[in-house]
């Protein structure tokens, strides 16, 4: 699968192991950043992957921030995405299976680096149900 993957410096070392668990798991990882944990403007890094996306460049994606929001909020702009939070497995799975999320926003500083990796595991493995779900999917782009 190919899997974008970017965010904020308060993510930036979950970004970095990330990578290295989906590469060891055979996914093709695009890096939107940022490349350091210095002080950054997420929506530089968010945009680029959300169009990716939207492009059909990547399959799904993942963001990394403090709390979440930010990402989510940029991300969500953009008529071809679908970004849901999520701090727990379940939420990943429900997302994926109810709302055809295409990225999946991580809140760095609430979670344990174990806890991400899970989460981001389910998120990509989980598959959208469709039936009534995707009637109410397809009515959410204005």
């Amino acid at each position: 699968m190919k899997v974008a993957i970017g965010g904020d410096h308060a993510g930036f070392e979950y970004k970095k192991r990330l990578v290295e668990f989906l590469e060891k798991e055979g996914h093709e990882v695009k890096d939107f950043g940022p490349d350091s944990d210095g002080s950054v403007d997420y929506p530089d890094h968010v945009h680029p992957l959300a169009e990716a996306i939207e492009k059909g460049e990547q399959t799904l994606g993942i963001l990394l921030c403090g709390s979440a929001n930010g990402v989510a909020m940029t991300a969500n702009k953009h008529q071809g995405i679908r970004a849901g939070i999520a701090w727990e497995e379940e939420l990943a799975s429900l997302t994926r299976q109810h709302n055809n999320a295409n990225i999946i926003c991580i809140p760095a500083r609430f979670i344990d680096y174990d806890k991400t990796q899970s989460i981001v595991n389910t998120f990509l493995t989980t598959e959208f149900e469709g039936g009534r779900h995707g009637r109410r999917v397809d009515k959410i782009s204005c």
